[in-house]
């Protein structure tokens, strides 16, 4: 009962007159959010805790429960601004000093080097059926990009969830579709124009292909990367970007080379 309703109530009023009958209670293991929405929406100052049996552990302070609506407002604003951790840490991340911020960014830069020397190899794999083939060359920017253009939207879309509370698993199945359906389309298109500019079908069907397999691999990577490193305690913000470029862009290149020489070699 808030005291404001106590003083208030008329003198003859009795403690049955002006008692909440039905008081908002909590169990002992309830989240402070939801402990806090309660009492904001029963209009109570304070909220009593009760075990399974109904009986009285303690109660929750209005000093407690601004408390817990201060930490739960600062983080839902740090999570809007994309970040994880508490604003605190968002503005950190944001001021650092030129140190700090190569010391967040570089490993996972390095790690994307490391991928970039190796697409290199994967691609002077293929070096005896590009030399068969050197149209097979000219189509690789352009399968890479959409596979990381589609990629991108996804990890865009993905960490923007986590970052509001939304998990990986509920946006994941939609997600693949659509990028299964993105690629199919942008492949389809490509078909017909591969093949009226350059005049070479195998090639076209390649593109084609290679577009819409790269497109739900690239939406894939980019589901992953950022659950993963939701669950090990990064921000994803930093590592899915470089290490999900390098890997999509790996598996683009060798899914593309590997299709034009099943089809067009």
């Amino acid at each position: 009962m808030a005291i404001e309703r106590l003083l208030s109530a008329p003198s003859d009023a009795t403690v049955e007159m002006v008692m909440d009958g039905d008081p908002p209670t909590v169990a002992p293991d309830t989240h402070q959010e939801h402990v806090a929405w309660a009492a904001v929406q029963h209009g109570e100052p304070g909220i009593a805790v009760v075990d399974a049996r109904g009986r009285f552990r303690g109660l929750i302070s209005a000093q407690s429960l601004l408390a817990v609506l201060l930490e739960e407002h600062d983080e839902d604003m740090a999570r809007l601004g994309g970040f994880l951790g508490s604003a605190s840490a968002a503005r950190s991340a944001s001021t650092e000093r030129v140190g700090r911020r190569l010391f967040h960014r570089l490993p996972w830069l390095l790690i994307g080097l490391m991928g970039a020397l190796l697409a290199a190899v994967v691609v002077s794999a293929f070096g005896e059926q590009l030399e068969e083939q050197v149209l097979i060359a000219y189509f690789v920017p352009g399968v890479v990009y959409i596979a990381a253009a589609v990629g991108m939207q996804t990890e865009t879309l993905a960490i923007r969830g986590l970052s509001l509370g939304v998990g990986i698993r509920r946006v994941a199945v939609r997600e693949v579709v659509t990028g299964g359906l993105l690629g199919l389309t942008l492949g389809s298109l490509a078909f017909p124009l591969v093949w009226v500019g350059w005049g070479e079908v195998d090639i076209a069907a390649s593109v084609a292909v290679s577009m819409f397999a790269a497109s739900v691999i690239a939406t894939c990577v980019a589901l992953l990367l950022p659950w993963m490193l939701h669950r090990l305690g990064k921000d994803p913000a930093f590592g899915s970007g470089p290490i999900a470029t390098v890997i999509q862009d790996l598996l683009t290149v060798s899914v593309y080379f590997l299709t034009a020489v099943a089809i067009a070699t």
